[in-house]
């Protein structure tokens, strides 16, 4: 299997996406999403901005390349009676089956960035935009001192390195290797705009569980914790992602978790 759909598929990305709603919905509302707009949303997840983007009025497309995913999606679409909303799986880098020039907007939140062979990722998703379109790219930064950087980073450093030729997803949170990424597909550096930007993840419950949350059902944390595992390590992996989640939490109420994560938005007009 695909390394990155068993990734993805390995968890449960929905437990985590069920508390990115709020925020996904408040990005949404800044894209000027309009009646009938041709949406592409790339390695949607379930449809965290998807469906938002649907109830706006666009017609959209979500592609992801957990299978898993793309059956929570549609679900989530025909409960909400999205008639104008479907999800098929895809990979971010090969998009054969979808036409030239055939979105006015392509979203990938914190999806397209973790799809091998980024050039290939740009590429795609710079061709199946139409002239005078955009793509909007929320991407994880690296080093951020914020929650899902650390926690890639903390998890990093207990799983066996990567293979040679390796890129990590989070050169897509750095300026200069975006806009090399989008000039090799054609676009020119004046047409990529960036802005750091807030995502917050709110959940009922407190960050220890949401913690749980993520070692249970978020594939890389997963990944961390099996290599962890293998070396004994796996307590002082738990203590440190703990204590991550708890520091972070900016609720005032110790049973409620609202995290906030900084991230890069990428905009880019074709």
């Amino acid at each position: 299997m695909n390394p990155n759909k068993a990734l993805w598929e390995k968890g449960d990305f929905t437990q985590i996406a069920a508390t990115m709603r709020t925020s996904g919905a408040a990005l949404v509302a800044q894209l000027g999403i309009t009646q009938g707009l041709s949406v592409l949303d790339l390695a949607c997840g379930d449809g965290t901005t998807a469906i938002p983007e649907a109830k706006l009025g666009a017609t959209v497309l979500g592609v992801d390349i957990a299978s898993n995913l793309v059956a929570a999606g549609n679900k989530r679409a025909s409960e909400a009676g999205l008639t104008n909303c479907t999800f098929q799986e895809g990979d971010a880098s090969d998009l054969t089956d979808l036409s030239d020039q055939s979105f006015d907007l392509v979203v990938s939140m914190f999806g397209a960035m973790f799809a091998p062979k980024p050039f290939d990722v740009a590429k795609e998703m710079v061709r199946v935009t139409r002239p005078g379109g955009r793509i909007v790219m929320g991407n994880w930064i690296p080093g951020d001192p914020t929650l899902v950087a650390q926690v890639l980073k903390i998890s990093s450093a207990y799983t066996p390195p990567p293979p040679e030729g390796f890129l990590s997803p989070m050169l897509w949170g750095i300026e200069s290797h975006v806009i090399e990424r989008f000039e090799k597909a054609g676009i020119a550096k004046e047409n990529i705009t960036f802005l750091r930007d807030t995502f917050t993840f709110n959940a009922s419950y407190s960050p220890s569980e949401f913690f749980n949350t993520f070692k249970s059902y978020y594939g890389p944390t997963m990944n961390a914790f099996e290599a962890a595992e293998k070396n004994g390590k796996a307590l002082e992996l738990d203590q440190a992602l703990d204590a991550l989640f708890i520091s972070q939490n900016k609720s005032i109420d110790t049973n409620v978790t609202s995290i906030p994560a900084t991230f890069l938005r990428v905009t880019v007009h074709c």
